[in-house]
């Protein structure tokens, strides 16, 4: 048995999205001790480990889940699973054309400045420009950077 401790430390998911993934269904209630924590298993640590995989992978938490149930039936087809990770390499492919436009755009912003002075900075002129005329391509308009968490 381990506690939520020692399972976010076996895992390396943090003790509050252990919590919260109990919360949302994705791990079953862990039982309790008489001192009232949390003890996991091994089962809970493997789907844990499954979870986590998913997430690294980029699966929404609901496909997550989907992938979760389709465990619980091993005789059951895989055409769901299959489904869910072809769409993630869609979005996969997606954002690699995006990010490869933002890199070409990138390369030629830099390409194109003199090194001059901030006033004949064609990077600064191409940021500037927030009709986006000096750009080759609005490939790279769409959400190509990762978000840093706040």
């Amino acid at each position: 048995m381990f506690t939520i401790g020692k399972l976010a430390k076996q895992s390396g998911v943090k003790v509050q999205t252990i919590r919260y993934y109990e919360e949302i269904g994705l791990m079953p209630i862990a039982e309790r001790s008489a001192g009232n924590q949390r003890l996991y298993t091994q089962a809970h640590a493997d789907r844990l480990g499954f979870v986590r995989h998913g997430r690294e992978l980029g699966f929404p938490l609901d496909a997550i889940r989907t992938l979760l149930d389709l465990t619980d039936k091993p005789d059951a087809s895989c055409e769901e699973a299959d489904q869910i990770a072809r769409a993630r390499l869609q979005e996969v492919e997606s954002r690699i054309a995006r990010l490869e436009a933002l890199k070409t755009e990138l390369t030629r912003m830099i390409a194109q400045c003199a090194h001059g002075t901030a006033s004949d900075c064609r990077v600064i002129e191409v940021l500037a420009a927030t009709d986006h005329a000096e750009c080759a391509t609005d490939d790279h308009l769409a959400d190509a950077t990762p978000r840093l968490a706040p």
